[in-house]
């Protein structure tokens, strides 16, 4: 697939005391992007749990590049790297549209739980529909 895109203008509850985005809040971007990738594949959260299937967060890394601003219109670019048999390996990176310069990186796994967080195996539908998402 290629790179989902999801646009986001920051708010001024997501600035710091010097104008830049807090560190934290990209995290938030990450999260916001990668749930609206799932949607796009047919994937909504709120879909997965009435399946007792979650998509949990278990190894974040974030690299921080330059800071957004207030004024900034910034694109999360979301790719899913690689999948595993129970698990997923998510590569997203944040960029200013302005002058095309990558802000925030990160890269992630998820694992795939039941509602209870034990890891399962996914159901079969579920790796189909990830596969719209795969890079490459």
């Amino acid at each position: 697939m290629a790179t989902h895109a999801t646009t986001i203008v920051p708010r001024f509850g997501e600035l710091d005391p010097y104008n830049h985005v807090n560190h934290a809040v990209y995290v938030s971007y990450f999260e916001a992007a990668r749930c609206v990738a799932l949607e796009s594949a047919d994937l909504a959260l709120p879909d997965l749990s009435n399946q007792n299937v979650q998509i949990v967060v278990t190894n974040l890394e974030v690299r921080f590049r330059e800071p957004a601003t207030a004024r900034d219109t910034l694109r999360v670019e979301t790719e899913l790297a690689e999948r595993r048999r129970a698990s997923t390996r998510w590569q997203q990176r944040i960029i200013r549209e302005a002058d095309e310069a990558v802000l925030v990186e990160a890269d992630l796994v998820a694992a795939i739980c039941d509602n209870d967080g034990k890891p399962r195996r996914p159901p079969p539908d579920l790796m189909g529909k990830l596969e719209a998402l795969l890079a490459g």
